[in-house]
């Protein structure tokens, strides 16, 4: 999701979530080269995840240097940028390439807008290059061959379906077994391919797998995780993930913006190979950074903490904070007319949901589902400053545009001075005047006195410098005025007295300054905004012109559609984040959003039932490429098709209009402009492309099918023999995350066999042929996914802190940092802290997590605590509670799970059954598991005791709306906030393992956990 200036304004209003990235170089005096198998200077990462766009672009069609000639070209570059990422990060246990697939229709609206201003640009830079080939000619120049003639890449082929696409698949494979084969630090690393084949965009697949992976019992909370990609999105996806441990790395932006600039035509036209060579070498060296998630999740914590009892979450409220940026800009739905990035909408939206959510006691969302009442408050509060944000920040931008025609004039002027005296400076060699009446010759560059000069004296010139910039300057009158000065120094017309002449002539060097700064601030713009925002009546004039309506019926009646539309946009972005796409057919049908003060009656508008959703099934590659691809990049379809986007005569001809129009809608880039194309019927569309399958040729119809991600191990992988093993019996294979921190089911590819070999796909470059005996490849499909929780996992050890006091002090007071962002952390994320991940903990509330696979004593009444040192023995009395096997389904203050006897919790589909296994999942006991006598679970009446307060009787913090999910609907388990010091503030650890496992424990639990421990079986 692109939102643009987020990136920028959370570095600045964040500093130290940013530092650099540290690349090792290697000893050239010695000769080491650096290895993949190295210690990572940067700390180390277990698992990273590649938005693969996020590398195909700059690689396929780079800003900064000339493009790659062939496909081949730009597959080798890509192969060399993506190396030098995984130099960066080194993963150890899992490594995700993630390419777009198809979309989602909710996306494709902007894909359509942008791959239609893509073929215009494409368009006008041919016509460029045809001009300033010509031009070049006719002066004489010679121009080579491979230059006349040739187009510009159409960066479209960068979709799913087409031929681009299809060998962009190929050399990704080819590549991976081949790192695989050939680097010895790759041989525990398991590789997902997750090509366009697939669908869904680059990132959510990538959090979808993330989700998976937290549904396995086996997973460690303390996984370390790092994405790459250049979308700012990928901040907000990583907050939503939960995960802690978690960095975005990038390119450093703001370096280029120092050093390097987009190459023009002309540059391209003249370029030597040697200037070539050099701006591959600058390119190649292009600085990274990291983002730091958990230093973000320091800050949010600092920034949104409030007043709200026992329900105060952390994790709720960084979920809140990420529906809110939805307002001011996502890839999904127009950003609400009073909020920008750049305005600091961000902020104005933390201030109204801080001033709203003591008062409606629960939060915005849960669990990637709307609170309507809450939004409704939240948006009431913005809309009290709505009209206050408008006028101010059109009062902000004309103060901008005064200054800044005020700088170029300035600057103009400085041009010109410069231009005229410079050349003529003494550099103390030559005589200057004495006295300030003694004229000053004119003399050319040789020293000699110039015929016909003015005679003008230092002061005469002093006093009139203006009149003689702007004479200069080709400012009519203001030579008018220097020429009348000539010709009274001359003797031409009679001289007045100086102190009149002065005053005189300093009234006139203020009316035409003043004059001339007036007329180019009154210059009319023909793209003024007409709705005027920022004078009364501003909402009807934008229902009238944005909608081309008239009357107050058709107003009200859009703007009621409209809010319709947002919330349901807004409901869609959130569950797509936090829950995977909830429906691949929905798409916002309009260009403009409405305003705060429209979202009025939302309960009434949308029932008790709230917002729902039909799943469906996303469209084909073919199906896709025709709903965003103009006519002009028709050359990478089918060519059955071309006819559907080109001949009058087609039923669909209308949704490819050559020219269209672009609404700035206040913008001031291009780029920003809203493109007005019409919107897709889907079902004249579909209608029309799939009469044409009969028509394609076999190998057209493999590219036309969606498929499954591919998993790539080495032979030295834990898991390989019993996959090969198990792939010789075309068996599937289901595997948890506990040997190789990888959870999935895996199932033969029919074209794979150990004895063959993987064929080097491309015509460019010498690489070998990889012997398959050094890999395997197999399908993979995530393991059983429960719908994600907003909680971190039992078990997580939490990092060492950032944030000073001082930071804290800066940010709740408002204190800003310097007005450009200085890259100088020297911040290294190492992960848990502790000189051992394993052996040193500063424990939360809540308790660690225990493996499912802990105690091997079975027993009617008790099981032994196994793994992590655990010594604790308990009663099983009750019925099984929790959430996935997970050591409970803890949700901080929101009272989901509750103890007691015969408690359902409704939850079944989720209850991972371990029988036997003593699963032990609260070890957060004892205040720090030291204290062995008086923390202890010895008293049984202390549990029982609380069973029959109703302390949390039919409290479901949302949830009694949603069948299936009642998970405390008339139970008197009440969970109370002291338990025995070790639950505070509602946390909920169901003990889950064999049946009738209640947790009464007659020893206390303690001990040094060890990293042995984790990965028992």
């Amino acid at each position: 999701m692109g939102v643009p200036a987020l990136f920028r304004w959370l570095s600045r209003k964040y500093p130290k979530i940013i530092s650099p990235v540290v690349e090792d170089e290697g000893d050239a005096q010695y000769g080491r080269e650096p290895q993949y198998s190295d210690p990572n200077p940067n700390g180390e990462l277990d698992n990273l995840y590649l938005d693969m766009n996020g590398i195909v672009h700059p690689c396929s069609h780079p800003e900064h240097k000339p493009p790659p000639e062939t496909e081949d070209e730009m597959f080798l570059d890509v192969f060399k940028y993506t190396d030098r990422v995984l130099m960066m990060a080194r993963p150890r246990k899992v490594l995700v390439i993630a390419v777009d697939g198809v979309a989602p229709r909710a996306k494709m609206n902007q894909q359509r807008a942008r791959r239609f201003r893509a073929a215009q640009d494409a368009k006008i830079h041919d016509e460029e290059m045809e001009r300033q080939i010509a031009d070049a000619e006719a002066r004489g120049e010679i121009i080579e061959q491979s230059i006349k003639g040739k187009k510009k890449w159409d960066s479209n082929a960068i979709t799913p379906g087409t031929p681009f696409m299809d060998g962009l698949a190929a050399a990704l494979r080819y590549w991976v077994a081949y790192k695989l084969a050939s680097d010895p630090g790759w041989k525990d690393l398991q590789v997902i391919i997750s090509d366009a084949t697939v669908p869904g965009e680059g990132e959510h697949k990538l959090m979808s797998f993330i989700r998976s992976q937290r549904s396995d019992p086996s997973h460690d909370p303390n996984t370390k995780h790092c994405i790459y990609g250049l979308d700012a999105d990928l901040i907000f996806l990583g907050l939503a993930t939960h995960e802690p441990h978690f960095r975005v790395l990038r390119e450093d932006v703001f370096a280029q913006g120092g050093g390097s600039r987009n190459l023009k035509i002309s540059d391209q036209m003249n370029m030597t190979a040697e200037e070539k060579k050099a701006l591959d070498a600058k390119d190649a060296k292009k600085p990274f950074l990291w983002l730091h998630v958990n230093v973000l999740r320091e800050y949010l914590e600092v920034e949104l903490k409030v007043r709200m009892g026992p329900q105060w979450d952390l994790e709720r409220a960084i979920d809140d904070w990420v529906f809110m940026c939805f307002f001011v800009g996502n890839d999904f739905l127009p950003h609400l007319p009073s909020l920008s990035v750049r305005d600091n909408g961000i902020d104005i939206l933390v201030g109204c949901w801080k001033s709203i959510i003591s008062r409606v006691s629960d939060y915005l969302t849960c669990d990637g589902k709307l609170n309507l009442d809450a939004v409704e408050q939240l948006l009431k509060a913005l809309s009290v400053k709505e009209d206050d944000i408008l006028r101010r920040r059109h009062e902000n931008e004309q103060r901008y545009q005064h200054n800044d025609k005020r700088r170029k004039i300035a600057q103009d002027e400085e041009k010109s001075l410069r231009a005229q005296y410079l050349s003529t400076v003494s550099k103390g060699k030559e005589k200057a005047p004495i006295t300030a009446d003694q004229s000053m010759p004119l003399m050319d560059t040789s020293g000699k006195l110039v015929d016909g000069y003015a005679q003008l004296s230092n002061k005469d010139i002093v006093h009139n410098r203006d009149i003689i910039t702007k004479a200069n300057m080709a400012n009519a009158d203001a030579a008018a005025a220097l020429k009348k000065l000539l010709n009274q120094k001359s003797g031409g017309s009679p001289v007045k007295s100086e102190s009149q002449s002065d005053a005189e002539q300093s009234e006139t060097n203020k009316r035409t300054a003043s004059d001339m700064e007036s007329t180019e601030l009154s210059e009319e713009d023909p793209d003024e905004d007409q709705v005027r925002e920022w004078e009364p009546g501003y909402k009807e004039r934008y229902y009238k012109i944005k909608f081309d309506l008239s009357t107050k019926e058709e107003i009200d009646k859009q703007r009621k559609d409209l809010v319709y539309s947002y919330i349901e946009g807004v409901s869609w972005v959130l569950l797509y984040y936090y829950q995977g796409c909830p429906s691949w057919q929905w798409y916002y049908p309009y260009h403009y959003a409405p305003f705060a003060a429209d979202f009025t009656d939302l309960r009434e508008l949308f029932g008790n039932q709230g917002v729902k959703f039909v799943q469906g099934e996303p469209f084909s590659p073919y199906e896709q490429l025709m709903s965003v691809l103009p006519a002009a990049s028709g050359h990478a379809l089918p060519e059955v098709f071309r006819e559907l986007m080109s001949s009058p005569d087609s039923e669909i001809i209308d949704f490819y209009p050559e020219n269209f129009k672009i609404d700035m809608n206040g913008a001031k880039m291009s780029w920003q402009g809203i493109a007005l194309l019409p919107f897709i019927d889907e079902h004249r569309l579909l209608t029309a492309v799939r009469g044409k399958y009969d028509l394609l040729t076999d190998a057209e119809k493999e590219r036309n099918t969606n498929k499954e991600a591919q998993l790539f191990i080495s032979s030295k992988n834990k898991n390989y023999k019993k996959f090969l093993h198990a792939f010789e019996e075309d068996q599937i294979v289901s595997f948890e995350a506990v040997k190789t921190g990888l959870a999935g089911i895996v199932k033969p590819v029919s074209t794979y066999s150990p004895d063959g070999e993987m064929k080097f796909p491309l015509k460019e470059g010498e690489m070998p042929d990889v012997s398959n005996a050094a890999y395997l490849m197999s399908w993979y499909n995530f393991p059983k996914t429960t719908p994600g929780k907003s909680m971190i996992l039992n078990g997580y050890i939490p990092h060492a802190k950032v944030l000073t006091e001082d930071d804290k002090y800066a940010l709740t007071n408002r204190q800003r940092n310097g007005p450009r962002f200085q890259n100088v952390s020297d911040y290294v994320n190492k992960g848990p802290k502790g000189k051992d991940d394993y052996m040193m903990y500063d424990m939360r509330q809540g308790g660690y997590r225990s493996l499912p696979y802990i105690g091997s004593q079975p027993g009617p009444n008790r099981g032994r605590g196994g793994g992590f040192g655990g010594r604790g023995t308990y009663n099983n009395r009750g019925n099984r509670g929790g959430y996935n096997g997970r050591g409970g389904y803890q949700n901080q203050g929101q009272h989901y799970n509750n103890y007691g006897n015969n408690y359902n919790n409704n939850y079944n589909n989720f209850n991972q059954n371990y029988p036997n296994k003593g699963y032990n999942a609260g070890n957060n006991h004892n205040s720090g598991y030291n204290d062995y006598g008086s923390q202890s679970y010895q008293n049984k009446s202390t549990y029982q005791r609380y069973q029959g307060q109703n302390y949390n009787q039919n409290y479901n913090q949302g949830y009694h709306q949603t069948p299936n999910q009642n998970y405390n609907q008339n139970h008197n388990q009440g969970y109370n906030q002291n338990y025995n010091q070790g639950f505070n503030q509602g946390y909920n650890q169901g003990y889950q393992g064999q049946q009738n496992q209640g947790f009464n424990n007659h020893n206390s639990f303690g001990g040094a956990y060890k990293r042995s421990g984790y990965d028992r079986r």
